[in-house]
């Protein structure tokens, strides 16, 4: 292979790998925002945006139970959006896209109403065919009491 070539095809490999990154930014706040409207749904009080978020086939934790289906997990959170006050909130705070850009996680802290961590949301989104991400798994976590979890260590 000649020096020219060579170099042709490492500008070019430079190039892709420049785009895949600008991609993956791009992919990643398209995720980060639709966690972000998501999330939005419980403030609103707004179940049916909430259920729109769903993938057809997504599978919802609570604890060992799994909860699978959209229509499952719709009539599972509805209790969530009743009463003109939200039970709790989330945000992301990281977001990461597989480089195919067809999956994604995000998690975050969840909320009580007072605005004290209760726990962490761990979810995985799809980008479906029509380019819009939904939620396939979603799982959370009570937040741990780190003081007790230090001191019951202890020898």
């Amino acid at each position: 292979m000649s020096l020219k070539t060579s170099l042709t095809c490492f500008i070019a490999l430079v190039a892709f790998a420049g785009a895949a990154a600008a991609d993956r930014t791009a992919l990643t706040k398209e995720v980060r925002d639709a966690e972000q409207a998501f999330a939005a749904t419980m403030a609103a009080r707004d179940h049916a945006a909430f259920t729109r978020h769903l993938s057809e086939d997504a599978v919802f934790f609570d604890g060992d139970k799994a909860t699978r289906g959209k229509a499952a997990i719709a009539a599972a959170w509805k209790a969530y959006f009743d009463g003109p006050n939200p039970p709790f909130s989330w945000a992301p705070e990281t977001v990461e896209v597989v480089d195919s850009g067809t999956l994604a996680h995000s998690s975050g802290p969840i909320l009580d109403p007072k605005g004290k961590r209760v726990g962490t949301f761990n979810s995985v989104w799809r980008r479906e065919p029509d380019g819009t991400w939904r939620v396939v798994f979603d799982k959370g976590c009570n937040a741990c009491d780190c003081t007790k979890a230090t001191s019951s260590a202890a020898p």
